[in-house]
């Protein structure tokens, strides 16, 4: 892992291969290493970086609230550090959300962008007691039980048997989350906005990833937009993790975006 400090904030994160660049952001309670399975398919041909985003992994975890606004431009920072003025920038679940903020506010710099397993709505009333209940329950019994829980209903059911080593693997990532980064990132997430209007007044080509079986995001929460720039693929099988349910799968999908985007650029 290589670190850069952003306006005071240490970020850390991974940077493989050449070419042009490819940005990934992990999910909630992860890391950089959600990625560890995908990433040596795609730095065959591409410059892959994947960050640990704030609150997460071995980048810094400050006290308080986070907003999903400050993890951007976290993430903006270090590629401007690196000297990277365009780049795909892909988001799981909460990097989507961070990679909604990045794409409305940073657009000029983006060859393309995607969610994968996320989705462009806010939380609804419901989710954002969620949050709260989690942020409580972080606080009192600690990340460990917090993982525990949380991480078999990011598979589908069957995958959550039959990929034991998997599932316990996303588990020891999460175990790692400073409990205030990720009770922090819970709070971003909660007071995060509706930001559908970012997909659907884009011109910049866009993927949307779901998977077939996810508990978390349904499908049409994912596909939430229309148009000749917009690309959708269902991950057969999979459930909120298909960088672990369905790895190559994933990386052929994204590797025929990148596709994609270098003939819209010819």
């Amino acid at each position: 892992m290589e670190k850069l400090t952003i306006s005071g904030t240490t970020i850390a994160y991974e940077d493989q291969g050449e070419g042009e660049v490819l940005v990934l952001l992990h999910g909630f309670c992860g890391s950089s290493a959600y990625w560890e399975q995908v990433m040596p398919l795609l730095s065959k041909h591409y410059r892959v970086i994947v960050p640990d985003l704030r609150g997460h992994g071995l980048s810094d975890a400050p006290l308080g609230a986070y907003t999903i606004e400050q993890m951007a431009d976290d993430i903006a920072g270090l590629l401007e550090q690196l000297s990277i003025d365009r780049y795909t920038l892909l988001g799981h679940s909460m990097g989507g959300y961070v990679t909604l903020s990045l794409a409305q506010r940073y657009a000029g710099n983006l060859n393309g962008f995607g969610l994968i397993h996320s989705t462009a709505f806010p939380d609804s009333e419901e989710a954002k007691e969620k949050r709260l209940q989690a942020v409580s329950f972080i606080g009192t019994e600690g990340i460990t039980p917090f993982v525990d829980g949380l991480v078999p209903g990011l598979f589908a059911p069957a995958n959550a048997v039959s990929l034991e080593a998997a599932l316990d693997r996303v588990k020891e990532i999460g175990y790692k989350t400073p409990p205030q980064g990720a009770s922090g990132a819970a709070l971003a997430m909660r007071e995060r906005i509706d930001r559908r209007d970012v997909l659907s007044a884009t011109t910049l080509p866009v993927l949307l990833v779901a998977g077939e079986s996810d508990g978390l995001i349904p499908i049409e929460r994912t596909f939430t937009s229309e148009g000749s720039n917009v690309i959708k693929a269902v991950i057969k099988g999979a459930g909120h993790m298909s960088m672990y349910e369905a790895p190559e799968q994933l990386a052929v999908v994204i590797n025929d975006f990148l596709h994609h985007i270098h003939k819209a650029e010819e």
